[in-house]
C-alpha cells in the first residue's frame, strides 16, 4: 500500500481560481462527489490555457489530450460553498505535462483535495505527439513547482 500524500498548501501553487459549487454537484452523502473534482481540474488547466491565448478549442492545430489523472482527498466539500482550484505545472516534459491541482475551501490554507493533470500535446487530426509549442511551454514554465 502507497503512503498518503502529503498535503499541499498555497504556496505550492502558483494560480487561483474561484469556482461556485452547484447543488447537483452534491451527492446522497451531502458532499461534492468525486466525479465532480475532475471537473473542476478540466475547468481551472483549461481555463488558463484559453485566458493566456494557447487554446482555442474550435481551431487550434495542437491541442493536449488528457493521459492521466490522479486525484487524493482530504476534506469534504459540499454545496454552497465556493472553492478555489489552485495550477502550477508539476513537470514538463518534450510533448507532455503534468498539472498540479489543488482545491482549496475559499480561504482555506490546506488544500481539500489535489491531484495530477496530464496533457500531452498532439496535432489535432492525426493526434501524433508534437513538441509543446515555445510560447506554450515559456507559460509553463513561469508556473513550474518541479
Amino acid at each position: 500500500m502507497s503512503e498518503r500524500p502529503v498535503r499541499l498548501g498555497r504556496a505550492d501553487f502558483r494560480l487561483f481560481r474561484t469556482i461556485p459549487t452547484r447543488w447537483a454537484d452534491n451527492d446522497v452523502f451531502g458532499h461534492v462527489n468525486n466525479v465532480i473534482y475532475y471537473n473542476w481540474f478540466d475547468t481551472v488547466v483549461n481555463a488558463w490555457l484559453i485566458e493566456q491565448g494557447f487554446l482555442d478549442v474550435k481551431e487550434s492545430k495542437v491541442v493536449g489530450l488528457v493521459v492521466g489523472t490522479r486525484c487524493d482527498y482530504f476534506e469534504s466539500v459540499a454545496f454552497p460553498e465556493v472553492v478555489e482550484g489552485a495550477l502550477a505545472v508539476e513537470r514538463l516534459g518534450r510533448s507532455s505535462v503534468t498539472y498540479r491541482i489543488g482545491i482549496f475551501r475559499q480561504g482555506g490554507a490546506l488544500t481539500a483535495a489535489q491531484g495530477l493533470f496530464t496533457h500531452v500535446y498532439v496535432e489535432r487530426g492525426p493526434q501524433t505527439p508534437v513538441p509543446i509549442p515555445a510560447k506554450l511551454r515559456a507559460a509553463m514554465a513561469e508556473i513550474g513547482v518541479g
